[in-house]
C-alpha cells in the first residue's frame, strides 16, 4: 500500500449541461479490509462490554468499513471508560453506542422510515421485530420479506420512490457525501424458508445514500435506471429460486457477488484516472465509492424502563430519527402521527397494567403496524363471533380496541410524552388513527387521501359513544344491524358508525367541510351546513335517525378497498368508450329511501341516484336542513332527477389492462416499420412513400395516446410514493410534442393555402389572410 501524502486531483466533470468542478478526487480508491483487520475488530468488540451483537453482524459491519484500524480503535476499552471512544447518545429510556467510521457505499441496503411506509406504496414494508441478545437489549432489528424477491422489489421501490422526491447528487458529485448517515445491523429473514443474511441498513440519509447511487449511474439517468442499478449491485443476479436452495450460503453469495462488482468497479476507476486527463467516470466513481456512517453498536436500557429489551433499540433509533426529522427536516403529518401511535402503543403494552390482556394488544399492534395481514381477522377476535377478514372490519376492530375508555387514556398519555405536549383531545388522537386505518386500502384510494386523513383530523369516526365501551358485532350484511341500533342496541350502533363512517371519509364522501363549500353545488362537493366529520358521524348513528342508519349499512356494505367509486372521483373516458359496456359492475354509492323496499332512492324512470356528501350531511340531522344557514342553500328533496353530471359519471372506463407491447396483440403494424426498396426493385414514388410516412405519422401519434392513457390508467396502483413520470422526462416530452405540433400546423397551413390558391372561387382578402397570417 503506499504512502505519504495524496495528492488530489481537480476535474471539471459534465453534469446535466453544466460542468462541476470537483477537487478531491485521489488518484485510488479506498482499500477494503484485509481479513486480519476484519478479525482485530471482532475481538475489539467482543472485548467491549457495552457490546451485544451477534457475530454474524459483527462480519457484516467489519466486512463494510474502510477505515478498521480506526474502528477497532473506537471499540477497544481504555482505562477510564470500559465503552471505548464511542459516540454515546441519551434518549428516553436508553443510551446509544455508535461507531463513526467510511464504509463501502455497495455495502448499505436503504430502511424503512415513517416518510416513506406511510406513503402509498407498491411494495409493503418488512415486517420489524426487534431482537435481544442474551436476554439484553442488543443493537439489532429484524426484517421479515415475504420472499427474497420481495426484498429485491422493496429496495429498487425505495430508491426509486427516495430519487422521485429529492436528490443531491451534484452536490455530492462535487464534495462526496459529508453528513454521517444513521446506520445499524439488520437480519433479513425470510417467510418462505431462504437463509437469513445480516446487512447494514441505512435509517437516516437514505436521500443521501440514493442521491451517490444517482452520482455512480451519471448525469441525466432517470430515477429507475438508478433503482436498477443499485437493487442489482446489493443483490447481485440472484433469482428467488436460486437463494431459496437449502445449503446455498445466501450469505456468502451475495458478499461475494457485491466484492466482484466491486473489483470491476475498481478497475474501470483505475483506467480512467491512468490518463494524462482523468476521464469523469473518475469523479463518478471516487465520490460515490464509500460514504461517512454513524453505526449503532450497542445500547444499554435505563432505571425503570417501560420497554422489553427486544423493543428497546427500534425505540431507541426511531426516537433519533424522530429528534432529527422534526427539530431539523420533518416528516409529513401522516408519518408523524403513525410513529406516535405505535410507539405509544407499544409502550402501553410494556406496562403490563392488568386491566387488559398484554397478548391481546400484541394482536392489535402486529394488525395496526400491518403485521398481522387482514385475513387473520376471523382468528383473531373470533371469540365473540368470526367477522369476515376485510379490511373495513379491519378499521372497525382497530377503533374498537384502540378506543376503549382506560387504554384511549394510557395511549393519550403516551402519545402526549412522545410528542412533548401537555394535552392531548380526542380529535387528536383521531388524526393519529387516520394514517393506520388506512394502511389496506391508501395505494388503491390514493387520490382522495389526503381529504380522508383531514377527515380524521376533524375527529373521524370517534363520537362519544364510540369512546365508550362497546363490542364490534360481526356480520356478512351491516343492514342486518339497523333495526337493533333503532331499538338501542349500542353494539349495533357503534358498528355501524365506525364501518359506515370509516368507508364514507375513505371514498370521500364526508370530509372536514368548510365554509366555501356552503355556497358549492352539489355535485361539486356542497353541504347544507358545516360540521365536524364526528359531530355527523355522530348525528348518522343516533338511535332515532333511520335514514342515518340506513346510511351508514349501506355505505358499509358498498365498500370496496380496492377501489374509488364515481362519487369521488369521476371516470374520464379517455377513448370515447361507454362504461356500461364494461363487464365490471360500477362501484357507486346510492342515496338512501327508507321507504322504499331495498331502501334506494330513485328517479321516475326506476335510475338509482347517486349519493353525494351533501346528502350524508344532511341525513345526519334533517331538521337542521330544513332550517338553513345560508339562505341561499335550499334542502334538496329526497329523490330527484340525476344531474348532467350524475348522468354523466357512468360514462368511461373503469381503467384499461396494461399492455405487453405498446399496441395489442395481432396488429400488424410495427413502430418504425416503413418499406425500404430492395437491391433491384423499382424505387417506389415519392407519393406512394409519403402515404407511407403518413400512416407511420398516424399510428405513431395514435401508440403515443395508447401509452398515455394506460400510464394515467396506472395511476392509482403508482400510488403517491413517487411521481407517474419524472418532471424531467415530462418537460422533454412536452418540448418534443410542441416541436411535432408546430411542424403538423405549418404543414397543415401550407396545405390549407396551396388549397386556397387553387380554388377558382377563392378571393383575394382571403388569400392575403392566409398570406399575413
Amino acid at each position: 500500500m503506499p504512502t505519504g501524502p495524496i495528492t488530489a486531483l481537480t476535474l471539471d466533470v459534465p453534469w446535466e449541461g453544466e460542468t462541476v468542478q470537483v477537487t478531491n478526487i485521489a488518484r485510488q480508491l479506498p482499500q477494503e479490509p484485509t481479513t486480519e483487520q476484519q478479525n482485530a475488530i471482532l475481538t475489539a468488540a467482543r472485548n467491549n462490554p457495552s457490546i451485544r451483537l451477534p457475530e454474524t453482524a459483527w462480519a457484516a459491519i467489519a466486512h463494510a468499513t474502510t477505515h478498521p484500524d480506526a474502528l477497532a480503535l473506537q471499540l477497544r476499552p481504555t482505562p477510564n471508560d470500559p465503552t471505548g471512544v464511542l459516540m454515546t447518545e441519551n434518549v428516553e429510556g436508553a443510551t446509544l453506542h455508535s461507531a463513526v467510521t467510511r464504509v463501502l457505499m455497495s455495502e448499505l441496503f436503504p430502511g424503512i422510515q415513517p416518510r416513506t411506509g406511510m406513503s402509498v406504496m407498491e411494495v409493503p414494508d418488512p415486517q420489524v421485530q426487534g431482537l435481544a441478545h442474551e436476554g439484553q437489549p442488543s443493537a439489532v432489528v429484524e426484517y421479515r420479506y415475504e420472499s427474497f424477491d420481495h426484498l429485491r422489489n422493496h429496495v429498487w421501490q425505495t430508491i426509486h420512490a427516495t430519487l422521485s422526491i429529492n436528490t443531491y447528487a451534484q452536490s455530492i458529485l462535487t464534495r462526496s457525501v459529508t453528513r454521517n448517515l444513521i446506520v445499524h445491523p439488520v437480519s433479513i429473514t425470510f417467510e418462505d424458508g431462504t437463509d437469513p443474511i445480516e446487512v447494514l441498513v441505512v435509517r437516516d440519509g437514505i436521500t443521501r445514500l440514493a442521491s451517490a447511487w444517482a452520482v455512480l449511474a451519471g448525469s441525466g439517468e432517470e430515477e429507475s435506471t438508478v433503482a436498477t442499478l443499485a437493487t442489482n449491485a446489493l443483490l447481485g443476479g440472484i433469482s428467488a429460486d436460486s437463494a431459496r436452495e437449502s445449503g446455498s450460503d445466501l450469505r456468502k453469495r451475495l458478499t461475494d457477488s457485491r466484492a466482484a462488482w466491486r473489483a470491476k468497479l475498481r478497475k474501470e476507476f483505475d483506467e480512467e484516472i491512468a490518463g494524462e486527463v482523468p476521464g469523469p467516470r473518475a469523479a463518478q466513481i471516487f465520490q460515490s465509492y464509500a460514504v461517512p456512517a454513524q453505526i449503532a453498536v450497542g445500547i444499554e436500557g435505563h432505571a425503570g424502563r417501560l420497554l422489553s429489551p427486544e423493543d428497546l433499540f427500534d425505540d431507541a433509533i426511531r426516537s433519533v430519527l424522530a429528534s432529527i426529522h422534526v427539530e431539523f427536516k420533518q416528516w409529513d403529518a401522516a408519518a408523524q402521527n403513525v410513529e406516535v401511535i405505535t410507539r405509544a402503543l407499544k409502550r402501553v403494552i410494556q406496562v403490563g397494567d392488568p386491566r387488559w390482556s398484554t397478548s391481546d394488544l400484541q394482536d392489535v399492534y402486529g394488525l395496526a403496524v400491518g403485521r398481522i395481514p387482514v385475513a387473520d381477522l376471523p382468528e383473531m377476535f373470533g371469540s365473540t363471533g368470526r367477522p369476515p377478514g376485510t379490511a373495513l372490519w379491519r378499521a372497525v376492530y382497530l377503533v374498537s380496541a384502540l378506543t376503549k375508555p382506560d387504554l384511549l387514556d394510557a395511549l393519550k398519555d403516551q402519545a402526549k410524552a412522545i410528542k412533548g405536549g401537555k394535552r392531548m383531545s380526542v380529535k387528536a388522537f383521531a388524526g393519529l388513527l387516520g394514517p393506520m386505518i388506512d394502511l389496506p386500502w391508501r395505494s388503491r384510494k390514493s387520490l382522495v387521501t389526503k381529504q380522508a386523513r383531514n377527515a380524521w383530523n376533524n375527529g373521524g369516526v370517534l363520537t362519544g359513544l364510540v369512546t365508550g365501551d362497546w363490542v364490534p358485532v360481526p356480520t356478512d350484511d351491516f343492514t342486518t344491524l339497523v333495526e337493533p341500533a333503532m331499538l338501542g342496541d349500542v353494539n349495533a350502533r357503534c358498528t355501524l358508525a365506525v364501518a359506515g363512517g370509516a368507508a364514507l371519509i375513505a371514498d370521500k364522501l364526508l370530509t372536514r367541510n368548510v365554509g366555501s363549500s356552503l355556497d358549492a353545488p352539489k355535485e361539486k362537493g356542497g353541504v347544507p351546513f358545516r360540521a365536524d366529520t364526528s359531530v355527523i358521524i355522530e348525528g348518522l348513528s343516533r338511535q332515532d335517525n333511520e335514514l342515518g342508519l340506513w346510511t351508514l349499512a349501506m355505505a358499509a356494505n358498498t365498500f370496496r378497498a380496492d377501489d374509488l367509486p364515481m362519487n369521488s372521483v369521476a371516470r374520464q373516458s379517455l377513448t370515447g368508450k361507454d362504461a356500461s359496456q364494461s363487464a365490471e359492475k360500477p362501484y357507486a354509492y346510492f342515496r338512501v329511501d327508507p321507504a322504499a323496499e331495498d331502501k334506494t332512492a330513485r328517479t321516475a324512470d326506476g335510475v338509482p341516484v347517486l349519493l353525494y356528501e351533501w346528502d350524508v350531511v344532511a341525513a345526519s340531522d334533517p331538521d337542521r336542513v330544513k332550517k338553513p344557514a345560508n339562505p341561499a342553500q335550499k334542502a334538496e328533496p329526497a329523490a330527484s332527477s340525476p344531474s348532467a353530471d350524475e348522468e354523466g359519471s357512468s360514462a368511461g372506463e373503469d381503467g384499461m389492462p396494461e399492455p405487453e407491447g405498446l399496441f395489442p396483440e395481432g396488429d400488424s403494424f410495427v413502430l418504425g416499420d416503413i418499406p425500404t426498396p430492395r437491391a433491384g426493385d423499382t424505387p417506389p414514388l415519392p407519393s406512394q412513400r409519403a402515404a407511407e410516412h403518413r400512416k407511420s405519422l398516424r399510428l405513431h401519434i395514435l401508440g403515443a395516446r395508447d401509452s398515455l392513457d394506460r400510464l394515467l390508467a396506472l395511476e392509482p396502483e403508482v400510488g403517491e410514493h413517487t411521481p407517474l413520470a419524472p418532471l424531467s422526462m415530462l418537460d422533454d416530452l412536452h418540448k418534443l410534442l410542441l416541436g411535432i405540433q408546430t411542424d403538423v400546423e405549418n404543414l397543415r397551413r401550407k396545405t390549407s393555402a396551396k388549397d386556397l390558391d387553387e380554388d377558382p372561387y377563392d378571393t383575394e382578402d382571403e388569400e392575403g389572410a392566409y398570406e399575413g397570417d
